[in-house]
């Protein structure tokens, strides 16, 4: 399997990020999927379906608790939270700090490479490995200079100065 084949059939997520996910996929199951079933039962209750607001509301938020569901089990099927190599190379699970070319090392910026799903879960900001930064700096090594087309469309060059594994 080549490496973008691999990344877009895996996500990286950090061990808490998956324990928090695992345990709102089994609340969404559970006790909200319960409760959903209660109000649509309720509403039934009541009568014509057709003009029962409570009965429509119940059934979109069934839709939507759905929906979210056969999300967080693809996110969780797809999911891999191994500890990357503690080698200075930016792989995904690591959090770079990197600073633009030209600017003092004191502007570094820093963030965790892995599945924006992480996001909730931890205290430095998430970029996909399929975001233009993400992409350009994997692979790269600390003092490596990279390359990258942003969003508005200007090249950027940005310098590494290191990737160290994610730690919960």
């Amino acid at each position: 399997m080549s490496q973008s084949t691999e990344q877009s059939s895996t996500i990286w997520l950090t061990a808490g990020a998956h324990e928090k996910l695992k345990a709102e996929l089994e609340n969404l199951k559970g006790p909200v999927r319960e409760e959903i079933v209660t109000r649509i039962s309720e509403a039934r209750d009541e009568g014509d379906l057709k003009e029962n607001g409570g009965y429509h509301a119940a059934r979109e938020d069934q839709g939507k608790n759905e929906g979210t569901i056969r999300q967080l089990e693809d996110v969780l099927l797809k999911a891999v939270s191994d500890q990357p190599t503690d080698d200075d190379v930016v792989t995904v699970g690591k959090v770079v700090t990197y600073k633009f070319e030209g600017d003092d090392d004191d502007e570094a910026e820093r963030f965790l490479l892995g599945a924006r799903e992480n996001e909730d879960y931890v205290d430095v900001e998430v970029y996909s490995p399929q975001a233009p930064l993400g992409e350009a700096l994997l692979g790269a090594k600390k003092g490596d200079t990279v390359a990258f087309e942003a969003p508005n469309g200007k090249t950027l060059q940005v310098v590494v100065l290191g990737a160290k594994p994610y730690v919960d």
